[in-house]
């Protein structure tokens, strides 16, 4: 039977690479992003992937992804996210606003995406993969606001995995990446030593092939395991 998955924010950077990545695999990847003009562009011409334009805080769409994924999803990655304001603002002058829609699309998205497709990922024994970020748990200066929606999201991830221990459910930190995210967090400057997200994916493939227990795993760890 063909894996099925589901990649959130698959229209660009590491998204988009583990897109290609999984569907040179022999997966079917329903992979969905905001811009149907990138999302498409990137991803027309792939076998195996169905792009499937939307907003994942939107929950009609989240029923439509759930649906086009099918009865059995073997992956499902939240990979879609939001940095909030750009120069990236002090806790005491950040926007509530703004917030709001950094945790919307962090945290409250993938829970409801989460809850559409669990049926799915139940019937096949899946895996659900978060994205995290060192900023979940370390304190960095203007990272407040991400960094908070991402420590949410890890301990989401966490009770997810002892709620439902016939799944795996990582939350993954790929590291820094050259994203269109990180250059908008350090606007104006060379970014350019980061690694591209392609050099990152093997390390998610390998969490996805080793199927260790439920946690919280780095690409950094994964690099350097034997």
């Amino acid at each position: 039977m063909t894996p099925t998955a589901i990649v959130t924010g698959a229209g660009q950077g590491f998204g988009l690479a583990l897109t290609v990545a999984l569907a040179r695999r022999g997966t079917t990847v329903v992979a969905c992003g905001r811009d149907a003009r990138r999302l498409r562009g990137a991803l027309d011409g792939v076998p195996g992937v169905v792009a499937l334009p939307g907003d994942v805080t939107d929950p009609g769409f989240r029923t439509e992804l759930a649906a086009a994924a099918g009865a059995r999803l073997d992956l499902l990655v939240h990979n879609a996210g939001e940095l909030g304001p750009s120069p990236l603002p002090r806790l005491a002058d950040y926007p509530l606003d703004a917030l709001r829609v950094v945790l919307e699309t962090t945290v409250l998205a993938p829970l409801g995406l989460t809850r559409e497709t669990l049926p799915a990922l139940r019937a096949a024994g899946g895996t659900v993969v978060t994205l995290s970020s060192d900023a979940a748990v370390e304190a960095y200066e203007g990272w407040g606001g991400y960094g908070a929606a991402k420590a949410a999201l890890d301990h989401l991830a966490a009770v997810l995995g002892v709620e439902e221990p016939d799944l795996r459910v990582y939350a993954f930190d790929p590291g820094d990446m050259r994203t269109a995210m990180h250059q908008r967090a350090f606007p104006g400057e060379d970014i350019s030593d980061r690694p591209e997200p392609e050099s990152v994916v093997p390390a998610l493939l390998r969490l996805l092939a080793d199927r260790p227990p439920s946690g919280r795993y780095t690409a950094a760890d994964l690099a350097v395991a034997p």
